[in-house]
């Protein structure tokens, strides 16, 4: 009897854990968010400069590698609000271009934003309410991303407008499956830390409004 108990004991603590890690996560989430939005709008209302292509990657994944090796402690949750907020600084002056070189910039930025808002909780809360099992997609994610990045770094370096566009594509994709992936890893143990989790998830949502609001302005800017 006592262990029929302790069977259904460790699905039970199992469930807590998931709803504890969920709710966890998308409240960093959306603090996140705020915040990266804030520094957003300060750096298009300083008017920043692009920090350039080098010092972007070199603060990413700077700020990226502290925040793994500080994943289990508070200073973790520091480096998460230091990651976001650089992403936000540089975000702002890739709004002001599209304000400043398309007459609809705004309505652009507000699709992308809308867009973005739409798919990521479609695709999260399918994953959530569905439950199934979406950790077949981390290989495919892991190498797609991969090529993804460099495909991109090789746009940028070269001018190559066509090979940016279709990078864009690709990470529409690759970010809404990774989106699916990291909340189907949530939900069924894979990620246990809140924290990785969360930078996860915002990576996911910053890459795919970028993305959106590059192939936007392509097929839709009124210059």
């Amino acid at each position: 009897m006592r262990g029929n108990e302790f069977a259904i004991a460790r699905p039970a603590t199992s469930a807590l854990a998931a709803n504890k890690l969920i709710r966890n996560t998308y409240t960093l989430l959306a603090m996140t968010l705020l915040f990266s939005a804030a520094t957003a709008g300060v750096s298009m209302a300083v008017g920043l400069p692009h920090p350039g292509l080098i010092l972007t990657l070199v603060g990413y994944f700077g700020l990226l590698f502290l925040v793994n090796k500080f994943q289990d402690s508070a200073l973790g949750l520091v480096f998460v609000f230091a990651l976001t907020g650089f992403m936000g600084l540089t975000l702002g002056p890739i709004l002001n271009a599209y304000v400043q070189a398309f007459a609809n910039g705004s309505q652009l930025i507000m699709m992308a934003m809308g867009g973005t808002g739409i798919i990521f909780l479609g695709l999260s809360g399918y994953a959530l309410t569905s439950q199934r099992d979406f950790s077949f997609l981390g290989g495919f994610l892991m190498v797609g991303i991969l090529v993804a990045f460099l495909a991109g770094l090789g746009a940028a370096v070269f001018g190559i407008p066509g090979l940016s566009l279709a990078v864009s594509a690709m990470f529409v994709l690759l970010m809404s499956g990774l989106i699916l992936w990291q909340t189907s890893q949530i939900v069924h143990g894979g990620e246990t830390n809140y924290i990785m989790a969360t930078v996860t998830l915002y990576v996911s949502i910053f890459n795919l409004f970028t993305s959106l609001l590059h192939l936007l302005g392509f097929m839709g800017g009124e210059e």
